[in-house]
């Protein structure tokens, strides 16, 4: 498996040295979209396995080449209480439709003049960029009472706490990969980078009276206040969180109906019939919050975290034993099935579930039991 990680992450390697970034899929056509900048991270985690120095000293101006590309590519300024900060965004100013649903968007956008119709295919493809494709998390509604739909996606306007979080992950990286290897002056460059991001997550996304970080709408200028799972991620990205904000975003958490949802966190509160809103859940962002709950010094939050853990591995034991299958997305309705909506049907698989699924019983195997009994005992 350490050569599989090392062979994978060898690839999206090349694909930087190539394009300056990791495109969003291995077609000429999405050269020009980016996939969430999680490189640095993945090679934090195979040098966790491996301690593989080597390969670091080789590919860390890989790793710093792909940031400068969200630096000078998607970085805008945002200016809150008189002062200016630099964050990010996904930003993909390219028109036409998506090759890949290309009837689709035309058929999106009929009835709107040429300028409208390219503003909107640009902004699909920030959709595509950020993963999220497609979720009223990137909707700008008009007035009421006429109901966001895909056709209102801006996403080009949202600051977004989980690129953002990311991004403050990288930085902390790249600084202590720098000092790893001898380069104090790197490392103090991404230090101070680290500790400007970590200003500007807490100046622009935090919302004092909600108590956690939400996506910020330049548009508006304010804050998204709706729940997303993503709203918790400088949890888990250890992006300099104070003790006090961790509490409130914890009680947030506690206090939303998302977790009234047994079978997984929603994507959303939203129905809306998109794929990244309720009623699907997404491993990824179950793996997020547990694992940002699982770091902290609050047992209230650690036993969160276990009890996250268990719904989740139940409903993919309970959806496993019904259809033989993993699946890429899963219905918190009802007593577990896959999840639905978007442009296509449910995959099979799937990459990220097994690898969450894999995750948790690493961190809580001797704990986990479906429905009482002991699924895993110790030595299994």
């Amino acid at each position: 498996m350490v050569a599989t990680a090392r062979g994978m992450i060898q690839n999206f390697l090349y694909l930087v040295d190539k394009f300056g970034h990791i495109p969003n899929g291995g077609r000429i056509y999405y050269e020009r979209r980016s996939q969430p900048p999680f490189l640095t991270l993945m090679v934090e985690s195979y040098l966790k396995h491996t301690n593989d120095t080597a390969f670091l000293r080789d590919n860390l101006h890989l790793l710093e080449a792909e940031y400068r590309f969200w630096q000078e590519q998607r970085a805008v300024n945002v200016t809150t209480a008189g002062k200016e900060y630099l964050l990010n965004r996904y930003n993909v100013r390219v028109g036409e439709p998506r090759p890949e649903s290309y009837s689709v968007d035309v058929e999106l956008a009929a009835g709107m003049d040429e300028e409208a119709q390219q503003e909107l295919w640009a902004e699909l493809k920030g959709a595509a960029e950020s993963g999220w494709d497609f979720s009223s998390r990137w909707f700008l509604p008009g007035p009421p009472p006429l109901p966001a739909s895909q056709k209102d996606t801006q996403t080009s306007t949202v600051i977004p706490v989980d690129l953002n979080a990311i991004l403050c992950r990288t930085e902390q990286l790249l600084a202590s990969f720098y000092k790893a290897l001898g380069n104090s002056e790197k490392a103090n460059q991404f230090q101070a980078a680290y500790e400007s991001r970590v200003a500007a997550v807490q100046a622009v996304l935090w919302n004092e009276n909600i108590g956690v970080w939400l996506d910020y709408n330049l548009a508006r200028q304010r804050h998204n206040e709706a729940f997303y799972p993503s709203n918790l991620t400088p949890l888990w990205a250890e992006c300099s969180v104070e003790p006090a904000a961790a509490e409130r975003a914890l009680r947030y958490l506690e206090e939303s109906s998302a977790l009234s949802y047994t079978n997984g966190i929603p994507t959303s509160l939203a129905r809306t019939g998109e794929q990244w809103d309720l009623p699907n859940a997404w491993a990824p962002l179950q793996y997020v919050v547990i694992a940002g709950l699982a770091k902290s010094s609050s047992p209230r939050a650690r036993d969160l975290a276990f009890t996250l853990a268990q719904n989740w591995v139940r409903t993919n034991l309970a959806v496993y034993e019904k259809y033989h299958a993993m699946f890429e997305k899963y219905d918190v309705d009802g007593d577990g099935k896959p999840g639905s909506g978007g442009e296509y049907e449910v995959q099979e698989g799937f990459g990220w579930t097994n690898g969450v699924i894999f995750q948790l019983l690493d961190f809580y195997g001797d704990r986990l039991n479906a429905m009482g009994s002991s699924m895993f005992r110790s030595g299994d």
